[in-house]
């Protein structure tokens, strides 16, 4: 490759600037114009608007002014939230877009596929999406899936760019790549041509919609909920309009109390939770450096069981360093290694390198390159002048790698080959004893966690070569041996899973003593334990059930050996997370109940199958993930509880007054005023709420357990009657002890408002404050709660605030009365927590 310096990043940025992303234009933004008319056209905004209106034509201009004013507040909070949640999808699409492996400054460099230009140099690698239109100039086997353009399922193969090809999808030998499509197989370097709305797919109008809503068990939970608000808000608009029209005989009353009531029942915060908890939730855990392409995946988090994870690069740094090379005679550590190789071991680190790529990608052959240079031949002057002239592909059947060279002044064709030992020992024509004494070596290397590649020669002397690699005759040279150190945080990550009851699973394709060490140092349960990828393909589905039991640790697997572990964990009842990277992981993806592909080394397919992606392929962030999930599920069942408390003293205050014959508590005013508290509480408060310190410690939950479960509804409903009868208490005691219906509304509506904070107080944490004192770390809670309160006295202390919500002047006593109501408020549901959750405990066992 060193003949393609491809763009200065300079270049790039300049025709970036000129001609744009290269993306296909998604449907334009919503304006705010039209957002704004989406949030009118809500229930509630339109009930507010109906009553205004109703006000106005009463010649009660103040109230019709002050509802339309609570509109604009409404209007407001639901803008900031859009804008918030739109950012955050924007943010989480940026991150989801195809990459692409550029050649920018002579370096090779992974980018956003929106950031390709025209005369940019692209990396054609299988199992990657191919991310602008391009001319082929370099090409070995490649071969491109244009089903997504054609619909052609069989892949069509390219060869390299002449000026006479012509531009057309689908058509065999041409030289032409196409965005949107996938390398199915080979690699190539390609000259992108074409950029953006330019491109075929541009053309076409396809775009890739990577952030899908999915209709989880969550988005049916809280429709049955508004179904149930709904059924009850019909039946009790119902009495209300019976108790005013047909005994009282005030139409106008009526309709206006049923309106209000209305007003009190609706419950419009629950799909507007729903929504921005799972969409900052999404923006949340991709601050953690995993990347959210399943909102069902976020819910699922929290229930997951078994975490099935890659060795290289996810446990450990995936910076693979040579460390030893072996021959016949020795084993020399190159740790601190100054001196001059000897012939033999120089040989074998030159049939090494000949068997790699030149400027390869893959970090094993760029160690190769690497120390072929440091130690043998620093220009590779020795190799200027040798021809390649035919490759053989590493396969599933065959775990090697060779490739044939012509070297100046030798009358015969080279052969060179490494792969895994025991295929590289399978082809080489070794003796009982020889293949005896090179296993028990291969052991101890990989026993002390070295990943082992072996390496054989060969020669050939005329060009008839052969279909398969199979059919060389190798001399075996010895082992190359690598170490790639455990990141740092592993161990602590996995004391964290243990105490979240989450079992680890390794899955890697080295040798079983490599596999063994890397769990032990990792912390891994059980990891003197292993199956290998043999001895899994001889075992029968139900053996395989009974013996992942108690085995963690599974060596020189397939990635079509997956499929067969995530399946026998399900049947197992297992919640299982899987990790994959390459195009045969995608079914085993699909297959578990979340998969993630690794952002960094993972190929396209691997992202497109997954529900995550981890950006930076390191374990410690799937942990991380999994403590957001639950964080955000645990917030949610918190905010749901909050909702459903909330409307019940807020109904019953409007409804009860009717039945018993009692003054008007609450006025439309007083209710839009609420919901400029519920709103925020709801989806500000709950949502930025930090986890709980046990939440990693706390068992996974069932995945068919319900967010909002009886013992959830149990401990709502206890608080919204507590909440409701500490109002009307003070509406009744202060009518009873004289006070003026304006006055005694202040008293009741004063109590609710802070009451209702009081709810947020006390659904902030699950523990009682009688088992644990628990201080709120949330900015938000106590700047909604400064807003509150400094609102309240604004409508005590200035007349026309309080003419506008029909109240009266209340003295130094009276606020006292409110606050010693709040605090036997605080305490009684503090108090109240404790037997609700004892009789949640005796459910679940």
């Amino acid at each position: 490759m060193q003949q393609y310096t491809g763009l200065t990043q300079v270049e790039a940025n300049n025709r970036l600037k000129k001609n744009g992303y290269n993306e296909i234009l998604a449907q334009k933004p919503q304006s705010v114009f039209g957002l704004i008319i989406k949030i009118i056209a809500e229930p509630m905004i339109l009930l507010l608007l109906l009553i205004g209106s109703i006000y106005l034509f009463l010649g009660e201009p103040k109230d019709s002014l002050a509802l339309f004013a609570s509109i604009f507040f409404v209007i407001g909070i639901t803008l900031y939230q859009e804008h918030k949640t739109e950012k955050a999808i924007q943010a989480l699409k940026d991150l989801s877009s195809p990459r692409a492996l550029v050649i920018r400054d002579n370096e090779q460099k992974r980018i956003a596929g929106r950031e390709i230009v025209v005369d940019d140099i692209i990396i054609l690698q299988e199992g990657d999406r191919v991310t602008a239109d391009a001319v082929v100039l370099n090409a070995q086997n490649l071969l491109i899936d244009e089903s997504l353009l054609t619909g052609e399922s069989l892949p069509v193969r390219k060869e390299i760019w002449d000026s006479k090809t012509e531009i057309k999808t689908g058509s065999e030998n041409s030289s032409f790549v196409f965005s949107g499509t996938l390398i199915a197989q080979g690699w190539g370097i390609a000259k992108v041509s074409k950029t953006g709305m330019q491109t075929e797919m541009g053309k076409i109008g396809k775009t890739l919609q990577t952030i899908e809503e999915s209709d989880s068990l969550l988005k049916k939970e809280i429709g049955h909920i508004i179904r149930i608000y709904g059924i009850a808000g019909i039946v009790c608009c119902a009495l209300m309009f019976f108790m005013y029209i047909v005994v009282k005989g005030d139409i106008l009353n009526g309709i206006l109390r049923g309106l209000t009531l209305s007003l009190s029942m609706l419950p419009e915060e629950f799909p507007m939770v729903l929504t921005i908890f799972l969409t900052l939730g999404a923006w949340r855990i991709s601050k953690k450096n995993v990347l959210t392409r399943n909102s069902q995946a976020i819910e699922t988090l929290g229930a997951t069981t078994v975490l099935c994870v890659d060795k290289t690069g996810t446990l450990t740094q995936n910076r693979m360093s040579l460390t030893t090379l072996t021959t016949n005679d020795k084993t020399i550590e190159l740790t601190g290694f100054k001196n001059k190789l000897e012939q033999e071991t120089a040989n074998l680190l030159l049939y090494a390198k000949l068997a790699s790529k030149r400027g390869a990608f893959d970090p094993l052959e760029k160690e190769i390159n690497s120390q072929y240079s440091n130690l043998v031949d620093k220009n590779e002057n020795n190799l200027r002048n040798w021809h390649l002239l035919k490759s053989y592909n590493l396969s599933k059947e065959l775990l090697a790698v060779s490739r044939i060279w012509q070297a100046p002044h030798q009358k015969d064709y080279l052969v060179s080959c490494k792969g895994a030992p025991e295929a590289i020992i399978n082809m080489c024509k070794l003796s009982a004893h020889e293949r005896k004494a090179w296993t028990e070596k291969i052991t101890e290397l990989a026993n002390q966690g070295q990943r082992i590649l072996a390496v054989a020669q060969g020669s050939l002397a005329d060009k008839n070569f052969p279909k398969s690699q199979q059919q060389f005759e190798l001399k075996f040279l010895g082992l190359i041996g690598f170490v790639d150190p455990l990141r740092q945080t592993v161990s602590k990550s996995m004391t964290e899973c243990i105490r979240a009851g989450i079992r680890v699973i390794m899955i890697t394709g080295d040798y079983p003593g490599t596999a063994i060490h890397i769990a032990s140092k990792a912390g891994i349960v059980h990891a003197d334990k292993c199956i290998t990828g043999t001895e899994l393909a001889e075992m029968s589905e139900k053996e395989l059930r009974q013996k992942i039991t108690d085995v963690n640790i599974f060596a020189r697997v397939i990635p079509d050996q997956k499929l067969k572990i995530v399946e026998a964990l399900k049947a197992n009842e297992e919640i299982v997370a899987m990790t994959g990277d390459g195009v045969n992981d995608g079914p085993a993806l699909k297959a578990a109940h979340i998969g993630i592909a690794m952002g960094e080394k993972g190929t396209d397919v691997a992202r497109e199958s997954a529900d995550l992606v981890l950006l930076d392929d390191n374990f410690t962030s799937i942990v991380s993930a999994v403590k957001m999930g639950r964080r955000i599920y645990d917030n949610l069942q918190k905010a749901v509880t909050f909702i459903f408390s909330v409307h019940i003293p807020i109904a019953g205050v409007s409804l009860i007054p009717v039945f018993f014959d009692l003054p008007f508590i609450l006025f439309p005013i007083h209710i839009a005023f609420l919901e400029l508290i519920i709103d925020p509480a709801s989806s500000i408060i709950f949502e930025t709420e930090p986890a709980e310190n046990d939440i990693m410690n706390r068992p996974p939950r069932r995945l068919n357990q319900p967010l909002f479960s009886n013992s959830y509804i149990l401990r709502g409903l206890i608080q919204g009657i507590v909440v409701l009868g500490l109002v009307m208490l003070a509406f009744v005691l202060a009518l009873k002890t004289g006070k003026i219906e304006s006055n005694a509304r202040f008293i009741a509506f004063a109590t609710l408002v802070i009451c209702n904070l009081v709810l947020v107080r006390t659904n902030l944490t699950k523990l009682s404050l009688f088992q644990k004192v628990n201080f709120i770390n949330n900015k938000s809670f106590y700047a909604i709660l400064a807003i509150t309160l400094g609102i309240i006295s604004a409508i005590a202390y200035i007349p026309f605030l309080r003419e506008l919500f029909h109240f009266s002047a209340i003295n130094l006593f009276e606020l006292f009365w409110i606050g010693g109501l709040a605090l036997i408020c605080y305490l009684l549901l503090e108090f109240l927590k404790i037997i609700t959750q004892n009789k949640a405990e005796v459910k679940t066992e």
